[in-house]
């Protein structure tokens, strides 16, 4: 416990860990305060990420390669689930198509541009394992696909009826679920091969189980809580800061959820350990459209007034497709240089430009 205490003592990111009583307080004094609300639970997430992927991690590390990665794969996007979950029971489902999407382009385009841009400002040329970049690639054109049929179709064949976009989403959820059931089959059983990394650091030392269970417990309840806190205040929030609804889910929401993954990539690709970053890049990306967006989509018939379909906007499908295309090109020769990242970086500043500005 007190190696613990040091590492939230120590770590500049777990100081943030205080807003989260400060968020609960200030919900109940001054509830509508929705700007203040809003600022408060966003600062409070990012440190509650961070905790939550430490603990993750730590208790992966316990129960070996098969386990332990599909424990990382299953929790590593917790934050982004619980947050969508919370938005689909105060029915914002525009906010949590927004969101799935934004955190595919987020992390595909943000995270990764940031992690090749501060590499390659320490290292000229960086070296990652193209193979694992290629199957993520794969994986995420394979989601791009299935978030675009029945969009396209919806709008081209004049079908947005829930009689036709409800079964037509769940079967799609379906062959998600089962196609990323097979990729973690591959990945960590059939063909381990291709995911092995360039290089390995050193890798910070676990925390101890019982430890690492009581912080992930911890974390899930505290992220709930500020969940409630801050999807009850983004409407009023994003009108009072000039913000669109889209412009929250799809840029806000999916970097707050993120900032964990992203603070190990960006490190990882400073210590020149780009298969790291690559792959909680891509892997995040991928897990996000295959995994959360058709769990989401199912538990919404159950917590949400209204199920969800996946007949996503044309404009969020055609960013998605985009930055597939993008990422695919940039990462298939397998090395990096710190303009790669600008590229993929000045991509994502686009797509947060027109958002920011369309009308809500």
């Amino acid at each position: 416990m007190n190696a613990i205490l040091g590492v939230l003592r120590h770590h500049p990111l777990y100081a943030g860990l205080v807003f989260v009583p400060v968020v609960i307080i200030a919900e109940h004094s001054r509830p509508d305060a929705h700007t203040l609300l809003f600022v408060l639970s966003v600062v409070a997430i990012i440190p509650l990420a961070a905790l939550l992927s430490q603990s993750t991690e730590s208790v992966a590390a316990k129960t070996g390669d098969a386990v332990g990665g599909l424990l990382n794969a299953t929790l590593g996007n917790l934050t982004e689930l619980v947050i969508a979950i919370t938005a689909l029971r105060a029915g914002m489902i525009d906010l949590v198509k927004a969101s799935v999407t934004g955190a595919v382009v987020t992390n595909s385009l943000f995270m990764l541009g940031g992690s090749f841009l501060l590499g390659g400002l320490q290292h000229r040329i960086q070296e990652f394992n193209p193979r694992n970049a290629r199957v993520q690639a794969g994986m995420l054109l394979l989601a791009t696909v299935a978030l675009l049929i029945p969009s396209a179709v919806a709008r081209v064949d004049q079908l947005n009826v829930p009689t036709f976009l409800q079964p037509l989403g769940m079967c799609i959820a379906i062959i998600l679920l089962a196609t990323y059931a097979l990729s973690l089959l591959f990945s960590l059983k059939t063909h381990r091969e291709y995911f092995t990394s360039e290089s390995e650091g050193e890798h910070e030392k676990p925390w101890p189980l019982p430890a690492a269970l009581g912080g992930l417990a911890v974390a899930t309840v505290c992220i709930a809580l500020v969940s409630e806190v801050f999807v009850g205040a983004v409407q009023e929030a994003s009108v009072a800061l000039g913000m669109s609804k889209a412009f929250v889910g799809f840029i806000v929401v999916s970097l707050v959820g993120a900032a964990a993954e992203m603070t190990a990539a960006f490190s990882g690709a400073v210590k020149n350990r780009l298969d790291l970053s690559v792959g909680i890049a891509m892997g995040s990306s991928a897990q996000i459209a295959l995994f959360v967006a058709p769990v989401l989509l199912i538990l919404s018939y159950f917590v949400s007034p209204t199920p969800m379909d996946l007949n996503f906007g044309g404009g969020q499908v055609l960013m998605v497709l985009l930055t597939t295309l993008t990422v695919t090109s940039v990462v298939a020769n397998g090395h990096s240089a710190w303009y790669s990242g600008v590229q993929l970086l000045a991509v994502y500043a686009v797509f947060a430009v027109t958002l920011y500005l369309i009308p809500s």
